[in-house]
C-alpha cells in the first residue's frame, strides 16, 4: 500500500506545493471526499495495509495505536478514506456550535525545509450541525469508518470565556449519539484567550459540564506545549480529578524552536521543529498522568522511530497530521510497518 501512494504522491507533490498552502489543503480533501484517484488506490490497496497492531484506549479497541489529529479534516468531509490510509482512529474538528470563517487569509504557512507549517486558521468550519449532518449521511450510506472517531470541540471566536462552557456543551449533546469520543480543545493559539481556560478553576468547571454533556463517551483534553511543566502537571491533576478519559499532548506552539523559518509569521508551529517541546511535555504529561489515563502523544511524529519512542515512554497511542503533507499519504502504513510488536499494549490498569 505504502509504495503505491508514495508513487501517486510523488506525482501530486509538486503540482500541490506549488499552491497556496490552504488552497492545496481544500483541493487534496476535496478530492479525496469524492474518493478520485488517491482515494480509490488507497481503499483498494486496504486488503494489503499494514500489520495489525491492537491497542485498548479508553474502552476503545483500536487496531493500531497511529491516529489522525484533529485540524486536517475539520468538517468531517474525507473520513471514509482516513482507515484506507492506515489509521487506527481519526479526529475530525476543530468543530464550533456555529459556522465561522476563521482568520483573515492567507493564515497556513509551510516550511518545507523545516518540515513544518505555521498556521492561524482560527477555527475555521461550517458549524457542529453541518458536522452532524455529515455524519448521519455517511451513516445512512453504509460508509462510516471501521475506526473509532472522535470530534475535537471549541468555542466560537465571539464567545467570551466566561460563556464557554455552553459551547462546549453544544457541540458535545450534539454529536454524543454518533461518534466515540470528545477532545476538548483549549490550547489552540489561534482563538484569543482560549488557552486561559486551561486555568485549574475554570479547567475544572468546564471539564465536569462536558463530562456530562457527553455521557458515556470518552472525553480527552487537549494541552499545549507552551505550558510550563508544573502548569501542565496542574492540569492533568485537574483532568484526572474530574473524570477524563485520557490526556492528548501537545497542541502547537507558538514558540519557534530551532532555525525555523518564517519566524515572523504569528500562529502556532507544527511539524518536526515541534519534536523536542513536544516530546518533553509528553514525558510531564505521562509522569502526572501515572498511568491513571492514558496519554496520546503528538508533536511532530514523522517516523516509525518517533512514534515507537512515546509508544515506549508510555503513550499509549499517537496521532500525526504536518508529516502528511509532506512525506505523504504512504505515511501511515511506512510507520505502523516500523513499529515493534511487543512494546505496544500499553494500557491502564
Amino acid at each position: 500500500m505504502s509504495m503505491l501512494l508514495d508513487t501517486l504522491w510523488s506525482v501530486a507533490r509538486p503540482v500541490l506545493f506549488r499552491m497556496d498552502a490552504e488552497d492545496a489543503h481544500r483541493t487534496t480533501l476535496h478530492q479525496m471526499a469524492r474518493h478520485t484517484v488517491l482515494a480509490r488506490a488507497a481503499l483498494s490497496a486496504l486488503s494489503r495495509s499494514a500489520p495489525s497492531r491492537p491497542v485498548d484506549l479508553a474502552g476503545l479497541k483500536l487496531d493500531n495505536p497511529l491516529g489522525l489529529a484533529a485540524g486536517l479534516d475539520k468538517d468531517a468531509e474525507a473520513l471514509p478514506v482516513w482507515p484506507a490510509l492506515g489509521f487506527g482512529f481519526v479526529e475530525v474538528g476543530t468543530v464550533t456550535p456555529r459556522p465561522q470563517l476563521g482568520n483573515p487569509r492567507p493564515r497556513l504557512f509551510r516550511l518545507p525545509k523545516e518540515r513544518a507549517l505555521i498556521n492561524r486558521m482560527g477555527f475555521n468550519n461550517a458549524g457542529v450541525e453541518a458536522m452532524r449532518a455529515r455524519m448521519d449521511a455517511l451513516r445512512n450510506a453504509d460508509r462510516w469508518p471501521s475506526v473509532p472517531v472522535g470530534a475535537n470541540i471549541g468555542k466560537n471566536k465571539d464567545t467570551p470565556n466566561a460563556e464557554a462552557e455552553r459551547d462546549y456543551e453544544a457541540c458535545a449533546r450534539s454529536l454524543r449519539d454518533l461518534i466515540d469520543y470528545f477532545t476538548i480543545n483549549v490550547s489552540s493559539p489561534n482563538t484569543p484567550g482560549l488557552r486561559e481556560l486551561q486555568a485549574p478553576d475554570r479547567l475544572h468547571s468546564l471539564l465536569s459540564t462536558v463530562l456530562e454533556a457527553a455521557h458515556d463517551r470518552p472525553v480527552f483534553l487537549k494541552l499545549a506545549p507552551d505550558l510550563e511543566p508544573e502548569a501542565m502537571q496542574e492540569a492533568v491533576e485537574v483532568a484526572v480529578a474530574a473524570g477524563c478519559s485520557g490526556i492528548i499532548a501537545t497542541n502547537t506552539t507558538i514558540s519557534r524552536p530551532g532555525k525555523t523559518g518564517r519566524s515572523g509569521e504569528n500562529g502556532g508551529l507544527s511539524g518536526a521543529p515541534l519534536w523536542p517541546l513536544a516530546r518533553s511535555r509528553i514525558h510531564v504529561a505521562l509522569a502526572a498522568a501515572d498511568r491513571r489515563v492514558p496519554v496520546i502523544g503528538v508533536g511532530g511524529v514523522d517516523s516509525a522511530a518517533r512514534a515507537q519512542e512515546l509508544l515506549d515512554a508510555g503513550c499509549t497511542a499517537v496521532q500525526l497530521y504536518s508529516a502528511l503533507i509532506f512525506h505523504g499519504p504512504g505515511l501511515p502504513g511506512t510507520i505502523l510497518s516500523g513499529l515493534s510488536r511487543p512494546k505496544l499494549a500499553h494500557r491502564v490498569p
